[in-house]
C-alpha cells in the first residue's frame, strides 16, 4: 500500500471509529444509568448471588449486565484512542505510528471482547430495541477496529521501509 493510501485509509477509519465508539458509549451509558436507577426495586426480590452485583439490568437477559459493562469500557478506551490514533496519524513517524499501533491492538481486543458478549446476548435473544442497537454497532465497531488496526500496521512497516531506505540499512 502506498504511503499516503495508509495514511488516508488510516485517518478515514479512526474518524468513523470515533464516531461509532462514541455511540456505543452514549447507549451504554444509558444503559447503567438506567440499570442503576431500576436496580433496587427489581433486584430485591432475587436470590443472593444476583442481588450481590451492585448493578442488576433489569432488561435484557443474564449477558446483559456484562455485555453492557464491557461495552462501556471499550467504547470509552476506543474514543481515546481514536482520538490520539488521529494525532499520531497526522505526524506519520516511526514513533507515533507505533504509539498508535498499540494502542488500536489493546482497543481492539477489548472490542472483540464486548463483540463475543454481544453475540452471546444475540444468542440468547429477548433484549429490546436499545440493547439490539448497542449489539449492532459494537459488531460494527469491532469490524472498522480491526481494519483500523490492520491498516495502521501496514503504515508502520511503510514508514519502517522508508526509513531504512533513507539510512542505507537492509
Amino acid at each position: 500500500m502506498a504511503n499516503g493510501g495508509s495514511k488516508s485509509a488510516a485517518s478515514i477509519l479512526l474518524i468513523v471509529n470515533l464516531v461509532l465508539y462514541f455511540i456505543v458509549i452514549v447507549i451504554a451509558s444509558w444503559a447503567v444509568n438506567h440499570g442503576i436507577q431500576r436496580s433496587r426495586e427489581t433486584a430485591s426480590v432475587l436470590s443472593i448471588p444476583a442481588r450481590i452485583f451492585p448493578i442488576y439490568i433489569p432488561f435484557g437477559n443474564t449477558a446483559t449486565g456484562f455485555f453492557v459493562i464491557f461495552s462501556l469500557i471499550a467504547g470509552v478506551v476506543g474514543f481515546g484512542t481514536s482520538l490520539t490514533g488521529l494525532h499520531n496519524v497526522v505526524q506519520w513517524d516511526g514513533p507515533s505510528l507505533h504509539t498508535a499501533a498499540a494502542a488500536s491492538l489493546a482497543t481492539c481486543s477489548l472490542t472483540l471482547l464486548a463483540m463475543g458478549l454481544a453475540c452471546k446476548e444475540i444468542d440468547l435473544g429477548w433484549t429490546d430495541s436499545n440493547l439490539r442497537t448497542l449489539e449492532t454497532i459494537t459488531i460494527l465497531v469491532t469490524a472498522t477496529q480491526l481494519f483500523s488496526t490492520c491498516v495502521i500496521h501496514v503504515g508502520v512497516e511503510d514508514v519502517i521501509a522508508q526509513e531504512r531506505s533513507h539510512t542505507g540499512r537492509v
